[in-house]
């Protein structure tokens, strides 16, 4: 009887301790898995964490602290095309001034669109661009990323150099620090911003591209313009069409040239591309605070009955306008309807002589066409480097 209650007990021993050690594993295990959970959860998270901090790097911060004052600049300019239907190389001299008078030569303006990128200096809204992007305009919008848009006027223009400084009439506005071209490094990283096919994409926001410094003091010839530039610095950063003008950047957010032209077979990048040193840009930006001065100075004359503005020569005109001539009276602006507009002058054109008489400047010019009394008239004038004939008979 004994001996069966031991056993018995043994029994029920064997199973609570059966039941005892499921126990404990499940417990065991059970904890364990959501100590586990917990420690994932964390480690993910640190883990994304960590990829976004590494998601903003120096490229990213750079491109954010420029790209408020990349700007996109929009340019119409104006020629004036001449059509003579005695031009064809079937009429010689004679026939063509013979049939002059009769029939002579129509004459229409024609305009043309062009867009660039510049780069805001200073918070009262001047601007750095080439000066291949507004040369020879007649009218100039600048817009800004956050939708503002602005007509600037040119302070100063050095085609030699291929700059421009431009204005706008802002204040408080965002702006680019200017950096050192001097200690720059071959291989380190820089970031070209600029507004490329600005027509087809219709958004000043600025684009970025990167790439880094392939070398330093290329001496080099634009194929597009063939210009000669000295001591460039080369890039594998894109510039495309419309990014000329634009600034290239530094992994500091600072400004260390200004993108200008590539070398391409197609057309379009192909990791060639150069920048003006921003330390050159810097003493153009020093003879423009000089131009200022003398743009206050400039002497305009009024000629009522040809219904234009005119004026003499002088550095800053001669710069604005790319003028070859020394002397004459430079156009600063022609009247819609006018007489001037009827026999094809344009803003810009320097007249250099009228019937036949040298004209000293712009008051020389006023004189003799107010004592004017004939019933033809002959012009010389300059027009982007070229004499021009105008010949008018009333």
């Amino acid at each position: 009887m004994k001996k069966n209650i031991y056993l018995i007990f043994l029994f029920l021993g064997i199973i609570l301790g059966i039941m005892l050690g499921f126990s404990y594993r499940h417990f065991f295990f059970k904890s364990n898995s959501l100590y586990s959970g917990r420690e994932s959860l964390v480690l993910v998270s640190q883990l994304e964490k960590e990829i976004n901090n590494q998601r903003v790097n120096a490229i990213v911060l750079s491109a954010n602290k420029v790209s408020p004052a990349v700007v996109s600049i929009a340019v119409t300019q104006t020629r004036i095309v001449t059509y003579s239907p005695f031009s064809s190389p079937f009429f010689d001299d004679f026939w063509r001034d013979f049939f002059r008078d009769f029939l002579p030569p129509r004459r229409y303006k024609e305009e043309i669109k062009g867009l660039g990128s510049g780069v805001i200096i200073d918070p009262n809204g001047y601007i750095v661009t080439n000066a291949h992007v507004v040369e020879m305009a007649t009218e100039i919008k600048v817009s800004l990323p956050d939708g503002r848009s602005f007509d600037a006027d040119i302070i100063d223009i050095d085609s030699e150099e291929d700059l421009a400084l431009l204005k706008i009439d802002g204040k408080n506005l965002p702006y680019a620090k200017l950096g050192n071209s001097d200690d720059l490094l071959i291989g380190e990283w820089v970031i070209a911003l600029g507004n490329p096919f600005g027509f087809l994409i219709e958004d000043t926001k600025p684009t970025v591209t990167v790439g880094v410094i392939s070398a330093v003091n290329r001496e080099v010839r634009a194929s597009q313009t063939g210009r000669e530039y000295k001591n460039m610095i080369q890039t594998d950063a894109a510039i495309n069409p419309g990014n000329s003008g634009g600034p290239l950047v530094n992994v500091l957010g600072e400004v260390i040239g200004i993108n200008t032209f590539i070398l391409s077979h197609a057309g379009g990048s192909e990791g060639v591309g150069f920048a003006i040193p921003i330390n050159r840009v810097k003493e153009f930006i020093e003879k423009a605070k000089k131009v200022v001065k003398e743009k206050k100075e400039i002497i305009k004359v009024n000629i009522e009955k040809w219904g234009i503005e005119v004026s003499d020569i002088d550095n800053y005109l001669k710069k604005k306008y790319s003028l070859q001539a020394n002397y004459g009276a430079v156009i600063l602006k022609v009247k819609e309807n006018s007489f001037a507009e009827a026999i094809g002058l344009d803003v810009g054109d320097v007249i250099l002589s009228f019937q036949d008489e040298k004209i000293v400047n712009a008051k020389d010019l006023k004189d003799k066409i107010d004592n004017f009394k004939g019933n033809s008239i002959k012009l010389i004038i300059e027009r982007r480097g070229e004499k021009i004939r105008i010949y008018y008979r009333f």
